[in-house]
């Protein structure tokens, strides 16, 4: 962003100092706020078509972060006190309008980027499973959210537990009753700089867990939707913007859900530590590993995800040691040796594919780059690669289920991304991946 001398001065000065191994996200915060309203001054005010958005997050600066806690004439986007409100704010809500401005420009920039750079597809963006019960997306679309229900999961073998992640699912008769407006708004939000679409728990389009407020995950149930409705709104989206879908499809996944995306050629995800053949016994999901070349051609392949362990942290059995610490597991001990058992297979699977020379390989970085020749032999339309797996970084940047009790999205990478893109082991993997393709950049 252009900016005069001074100005450029006084932002540098509110860099925060790196404290730890985490990062301060309120800090960070606080530190970008005064940057921004330095340049918000220095650049001048544009106009506002951001209103209700903008307005939340003006009241949010007096009130708190909590709506639901606002005075009750401000509880809702037309409340009572809410235009009023507005008009005394208004410098505040042209500020935070301002703000999405300039991060609209830097997504259609990233966007230009990646296309100058010959990247075959281009930015792809996601689509979470839900939004803040206390956030802008609940204050403006609390209408058609089940605010006294969260989204979750049941007990599994990954957690065993059941999970609750704290998020407000649609109402599905609300969703009907408005046209589905409100989910093709914020899909076409999300398109208008993107290539790609993620969704997240792309099950969700069909059921989800809902777990009343203030209940353990073991004691939901499934809430099921109109999926054809929910899938013709987000493909009409996509096809308006030309862009690909992506449905993350991982955990406990009824075979119509599947089907359906095939039928209307929706991209899968396949993650190596999930694939594996059916069991010889018990015709089970949890065979032995599958070789990547026998992967579905129709998927996003992947080492893990940003809800698995790294590549690092599986071969150290950290999945297992920080579930254990948090008591995540009924039965720790056996989940140790599940690890390991699981650890020694894929090192096998790696000698067989001739890209280890022994099973008994302990190198790191040997293995990490074997892994990535591995996920270039699938036939995946597309495959990707993590810059955590590929640094060393042993903690999964989230672990699903926790709060408070888990650094969720506070792990930076371990290195700078300028010493990231000159790190031997990044060019090691990407010449790897390149292979695959024959492309020289």
């Amino acid at each position: 962003m252009a900016a005069d001398a001074a100005t450029r001065a006084e932002v540098d000065a509110l860099r925060p100092e790196t404290t730890g191994d985490r990062i301060a996200h309120d800090r960070v915060w606080a530190a970008k706020r005064s940057a921004l309203e330095a340049l918000w001054r220095s650049a001048g005010h544009p106009g506002d078509d951001l209103r209700d958005f903008a307005t939340y997050c003006a009241l949010a600066e007096r009130y708190g972060g909590r709506w639901s806690l606002w005075p009750a004439e401000l509880r809702r986007p037309d409340g009572p006190g809410v235009a009023a409100a507005r008009e005394e704010l208004a410098p505040r809500v042209a500020f935070h309008a301002w703000v999405q401005r300039q991060a609209e420009a830097q997504l259609a920039a990233v966007r230009a980027a990646a296309k100058d750079a010959g990247m075959p597809v281009g930015v792809i963006h996601d689509l979470a499973v839900g939004c803040d019960p206390e956030g802008a997306d609940a204050w403006m679309l609390q209408d058609v959210l089940a605010l006294d229900a969260t989204v979750g999961a049941p007990p599994d073998a990954f957690n065993q537990r059941g999970q609750t992640w704290g998020l407000p699912p649609w109402r599905p008769d609300r969703l009907a009753d408005t046209g589905y407006a409100a989910f093709g708004d914020m899909t076409r939000a999300l398109l208008a700089h993107a290539d790609g679409l993620r969704i997240d728990h792309v099950m969700g389009l069909w059921r989800l867990w809902w777990v009343p407020s203030g209940q353990t995950a073991d004691r939901g149930t499934y809430v099921h939707y109109d999926a054809d409705a929910m899938l013709a709104v987000l493909l009409l989206e996509a096809h308006r913007a030309g862009a690909l879908v992506v449905g993350e499809d991982l955990g406990t996944v009824i075979p119509r859900i599947r089907e359906d995306m095939a039928e209307r050629n929706l991209l899968g995800s396949t993650v190596l530590w999930f694939s594996r053949d059916p069991d010889p016994v018990t015709g089970g999901d949890d065979g032995p590993l599958r070789p990547p070349r026998r992967w579905a051609e129709r998927s996003v392949a992947t080492i893990s995800t940003h809800d698995l362990p790294t590549a690092p942290g599986f071969l150290a059995g950290e999945q297992v040691r920080v579930r254990a610490e948090l008591g995540l597991l009924d039965d720790p001990t056996t989940e140790e040796a599940k690890a390991g058992a699981e650890r020694d297979e894929l090192l096998a699977l790696l000698t067989a594919e001739g890209l280890l020379d022994s099973p008994d390989e302990t190198d790191e970085d040997t293995i990490v780059v074997a892994l990535h020749a591995l996920l270039a032999s699938a036939p995946s339309r597309l495959v990707l690669a993590s810059l955590y797996d590929v640094l060393g970084e042993t903690r999964q940047p989230n672990l699903p289920g926790t709060v408070d009790e888990y650094p969720n999205w506070r792990i930076p990478l371990p290195v700078s991304l300028e010493d990231a893109l000159a790190d031997d082991r990044v060019r090691r993997v990407a010449e790897v991946l390149r292979a695959r393709t024959g492309h020289d950049g």
